[in-house]
């Protein structure tokens, strides 16, 4: 009997001390609901797929910066998704892409609008603060004429600001930064989008964190966009480094941990959180819903089909990976105009696609659990995915001049090459950097980009009989102080 309560009593402290599962949120980001008549409505949709969260746009205009521009509608919407027990997230920036860069003072109104948003909303915990400030369309400028990087620069003080102002009103509000874009293309001098990739941006907004010598945080969660490169591919097809899909959040995490490990801003590591407030995918409109519709299709949309098993891949990610806090699907139901987004839901004349009644089910099951494979990460201290290749490195003629090896890493890197003659010692192969490679007979240094896999070569010379190895230390662009170091085997020159 004793031995029988024991087991209980263990069984008991270990169901306890056992975390949480965990329990991503699902929701709508779309602005129907804010505009409907009548909102219920919407909100019932809302649950009937299991859905919990709407996040909401709210405009700021700096030409009337202390008013709530739509008050009357958002006093009409809230009430009816609390009813309905749909939590409203609300998604405040400006549409002019220079109104809160353009003025030394609008960082602290836009700062203070959030304060007035939420005293009157104290209902809303929820913030997401800017959009896509890594693209043109959202934010400008995005380069200094000299072409280094200034978004992020002018975008950690609104953030900063903002975090402050809201936390006074309420500490229990959450602020999701950025909600940042997964694309971007590095290139300030481009005649059009020159924007900024998101890894790039991150680095960026840690530098600017560390120089103005914040010591809290910017943000409680990390707000992302991460929409496939096209319509027609999968979710699980991702994007080229520095860019990233929905499979590609390790970069991001490690973007994170490279802009702001040891400092005040908490990494995924450390607990923040990662939201994923917009994705979606096109969809085809058939011949009997076209009707709905006007303009012309600019996209290359997917099928019903490939929709609704994008959508549901998405909702298994996020209820496998315990760093995102919530996964947002772009639009319950159609714009009706081509030139804007088909991703919903339902088609524009009301019609449901074939990913309604899979997003509805694939949320019953994310709420049992993860039904795939747990998703977990830890930072890297080296570079991630660095390889060299050496070849059949054995014995060479001596009348050879031509050295080299072929390198690769899945992020962009530096590289610090050489070849030394042995017996060399150790420790100088392991010292070995851009700055230092003593004893080398030979080096080379230069710029890898992620994926791809050049060959180095070394000044043409003959070597002098003897044991030599190559060696070849890389060092991540976005963090110098990730490095890896890889030495061949030995080989011969006779």
């Amino acid at each position: 009997m004793q031995r029988a309560f024991i087991g209980v009593a263990l069984t008991l402290t270990m169901l306890l001390a056992a975390p949480a599962a965990h329990a991503a949120r699902f929701g709508i980001a779309d602005d129907a609901g804010k505009y409907a008549e009548n909102p219920a409505s919407f909100y019932r949709q809302l649950r009937g797929l299991g859905m919990t969260e709407n996040r909401i746009r709210v405009d700021w205009n700096p030409d009337r910066p202390r008013t709530i521009v739509e008050k009357s509608f958002l006093d009409r919407a809230l009430p009816a998704a609390r009813a309905q027990g749909v939590k409203v997230v609300f998604h405040v920036y400006a549409l002019n892409p220079t109104a809160l860069t353009a003025s030394p003072g609008a960082a602290d109104e836009f700062a203070a609008f959030l304060e007035l948003l939420a005293r009157t909303y104290p209902q809303v915990r929820d913030y997401v603060v800017g959009n896509e400030p890594n693209q043109p369309r959202f934010w400008q400028p995005q380069f200094a004429p000299t072409g280094r990087g200034a978004a992020a620069a002018s975008y950690v003080e609104l953030l900063a600001r903002s975090y402050d102002g809201l936390k006074r009103v309420n500490p229990a509000i959450r602020v999701i930064g950025l909600g940042l874009s997964g694309r971007g293309n590095d290139l300030p001098f481009a005649r059009s989008n020159a924007s900024t990739s998101p890894v790039r941006f991150l680095r960026d907004l840690g530098a600017a964190y560390r120089a103005s010598g914040r010591r809290t945080p910017l943000m409680d969660e990390l707000g992302l966009h991460p929409y496939p490169r096209s319509d027609g591919d999968s979710a699980l097809v991702g994007d080229r480094w520095p860019r990233t899909g929905l499979v590609n959040l390790a970069r991001v995490k490690q973007a994170l941990w490279d802009a702001f490990a040891g400092t005040g801003q908490p990494t995924v590591e450390q607990g923040l959180k990662l939201r994923i407030d917009e994705i979606g995918w096109q969809a085809k409109v058939p011949d009997s819903s076209r009707a709905a519709y006007f303009g012309r299709e600019t996209a290359t949309a997917t099928s019903d089909a490939a929709q609704a098993a994008n959508y549901a891949k998405l909702i298994e990610l996020a209820s496998c990976d315990s760093s995102i806090s919530g996964l947002y699907l772009l639009h319950l139901q159609d714009d009706p105009d081509l030139e804007r987004f088909q991703s919903g839901l339902l088609r524009a004349d009301g019609s449901a696609r074939s990913a309604y009644e899979t997003v509805r089910r694939s949320i019953a099951r994310a709420r049992r659990g993860c039904t795939g494979k747990v998703l977990t990460w830890r930072h890297v201290s080296g570079v991630v995915g660095a390889k060299a290749v050496f070849g059949a490195v054995r014995r060479m003629p001596r009348v050879r001049r031509d050295w080299g090896f072929s390198v690769s890493a899945a992020e962009e890197a530096t590289y610090t090459a050489a070849i030394f003659r042995l017996p060399a010692a150790e420790k100088t192969i392991r010292r070995l950097t851009s700055r230092r490679a003593e004893r080398a007979i030979l080096t080379a240094d230069g710029l890898i980009r992620a994926g791809w896999k050049p060959r180095l070569r070394f000044p043409s010379q003959r070597l002098r009989p003897g044991r030599y190895v190559y060696a070849v230390r890389l060092a991540a662009s976005m963090n110098a102080k990730r490095t890896s170091l890889r030495v061949s085997r030995p080989f011969f020159v006779r």
